[in-house]
């Protein structure tokens, strides 16, 4: 054991514990009159922000909300989602951010198993609140979140989010408490069995916060939010946070737009109007986007995304090129808070065409300060980051979830040697540029033979009749597995299967892809299955081929 020098504090030093309320000191110090926009309804600045969290912290504790309760919330991306980021984990209470796209029986079941004691909730989600009531073992009272006049509601409610805050202190004296603290929870869907619980401590949030910040702000090889830039997540804030851009925007005093429902023409008007510069989603998502009938009469070059939660196709990223858009990929998981690696352009590749860095752009990234990634052998042994040698990643970071809430041998399965383990099949080279191979769940295994279902998506989408695509194993008597494509022709291309057997050939003809990853069977369809979060549902898939 290492033997360090610890010297005591003098008396009365205060000891800072890392809280999100040190978030929000920074925003209204700088920029007090930089907007919060909530799509075309509402806006205020940030001195109202700060304002109205603590009304917020008043309202909840005046409806008997407590340190330590958990507090369920059901809306769309709103100013009142930013306010509950803060408010909820500033009390000492823990945000439960509901994944509305779940199933009923999987939103009982994680309310439930969160043991959820109040809940916000959106007057679009009152009837599906109002149909799971009985079932809802400990959430007590409701408070409602109104865009117009609140309808009337069975539900045991408070009253209503605007009326609550109009009538509370604008003033709040937000405790210190232990920095390990659980600030938020929310549950994450798996191929099998009920969603998992991940949860994050106050100082993990901070840390996840700081150095999400550097990697957006500091690096020129990475200068993605600056303080003077127009930030709209497109990422769903019940996920991860909104991959916890919304507590590094606060933390700047950027202008933050949050556009409620996401709708494709309406993304792209408020882009335009509230002149958007930085943004993040998942690559469906940017197709939509780009697909939609307002892109088509806007010029959005200039608009700077971060593409994560899948890999990015380079058909796709070459098509938002051509826009303007200035892209970047990212890397994380649920469990890790979630960004672990981003695009880092070196010096001489910023000097590249934007085709040349094309290739740069679509690779996973390099991890962000703090985080240590690693590749393992299926004994747990470490293998050569020479950017040749595959194995599962591996993490550590100060900001990973700890475990499984209230599901231990979960936990210890996901820690196993003391490493997170992604479930990702990676690559790294010398200059610690990651690639994921796949899901180790996705490999196709043919013939003996291992192929990457990311690769054979990659080039299929560089076909210019190719909208969208995603390749999934499938059992072969003969082979073990096969792949299988689903293929989403390009609107008005007349795009046949035995072109996409032509386009792969060429690179079997080049060496870049070997002969028996070309599947087996390409299947043209007008869309892809999704998770609720936007990503392929390559289980969902694999379950249909079988049916």
């Amino acid at each position: 054991m290492v033997t360090t020098k610890i010297i005591e504090p003098a008396a009365g030093a205060y000891h800072y514990p890392l809280l999100i309320k040190s978030l929000l000191l920074s925003g209204q110090r700088y920029e007090p009159n930089r907007e919060i926009v909530y799509a075309d309804k509402r806006r205020y600045d940030y001195r109202t922000f700060n304002e109205r969290v603590c009304r917020l912290a008043h309202a909840l504790g005046s409806a008997g909300v407590k340190a330590g309760d958990t507090v369920a919330v059901l809306d769309w991306d709103s100013h009142r989602y930013l306010e509950c980021f803060f408010a909820i984990p500033m009390i000492g209470a823990v945000l439960h951010t509901v994944n509305i796209r779940l199933s009923p029986e999987q939103i009982i079941y994680t309310m439930n198993h969160a043991e959820d004691d109040f809940v916000l909730v959106h007057d679009d989600f009152l009837l599906l609140m109002e149909q799971v009531h009985p079932r809802l073992e400990t959430v007590k009272h409701y408070l409602q979140l109104s865009d117009d006049t609140p309808p009337a509601t069975e539900l045991p409610t408070v009253g209503e989010y605007e009326a609550l805050l109009a009538a509370a202190p604008g003033h709040y004296d937000f405790p210190d408490f232990d920095e390990n603290s659980v600030a938020t929870t929310f549950y994450t869907t798996g191929t099998t069995g009920n969603p998992k619980g991940v949860y994050f401590t106050h100082r993990q949030l901070v840390l996840h916060t700081l150095a999400t910040a550097t990697s957006l702000s500091a690096f020129d090889g990475q200068p993605l939010l600056r303080s003077d830039d127009v930030y709209m997540p497109i990422t769903p804030m019940f996920h991860v946070h909104a991959w916890g851009v919304p507590y590094v925007a606060t933390l700047l005093g950027v202008k933050q737009v949050y556009p409620g429902r996401y709708e494709p023409n309406a993304l792209v008007k408020l882009y335009r109007d509230e002149k958007v510069t930085f943004s993040h989603c998942v690559p469906t998502i940017l197709q939509m986007v780009i697909n939609s009938e307002a892109a088509g009469s806007t010029d959005l070059s200039g608009w700077k995304l971060v593409i994560g939660g899948s890999a990015l196709p380079t058909g796709l990223a070459a098509a938002a090129a051509e826009r303007g858009m200035d892209l970047y990929s990212a890397y994380g998981m649920s469990e890790t808070c979630p960004i672990l690696a981003l695009t880092y352009l070196r010096d001489q590749e910023r000097g590249l065409s934007p085709d040349q860095q094309l290739t740069e752009r679509v690779k996973t990234g390099t991890a962000i300060p703090m985080v240590d990634l690693q590749l393992t052998d299926d004994a747990g042994q470490p293998l050569p980051h020479d950017g040749e040698t595959v194995g599962e990643l591996v993490v550590r970071a100060p900001w990973l979830t700890q475990g499984y809430f209230r599901e231990p041998e979960k936990g210890a399965e996901l820690w196993r040697g003391g490493w997170l383990h992604t479930g990702d099949v990676a690559s790294i080279d010398g200059r610690s540029v990651v690639e994921i191979k796949d899901r180790m769940k996705d490999v196709i295994k043919t013939g003996g033979e291992w192929i990457s279902s990311l690769e054979l998506e990659n080039l299929i989408s560089q076909h210019p009749g190719v909208n969208a695509v995603a390749v999934v194993g499938v059992p072969d008597p003969q082979w073990g597995e096969r792949p299988l494509a689903l293929v989403v022709p390009a609107e008005g291309s007349l795009l046949r299967p035995a072109d996409i057997n032509e386009h792969l050939q060429r690179y079997v003809d080049s060496g870049a892809l070997t002969k028996w990853a070309v599947p087996g069977e390409i299947s043209l369809v007008d869309d892809i299955p999704k998770t609720s979060v936007g990503k392929i549902n390559k289980k969902l898939i694999r379950e249909d081929h079988h049916r």
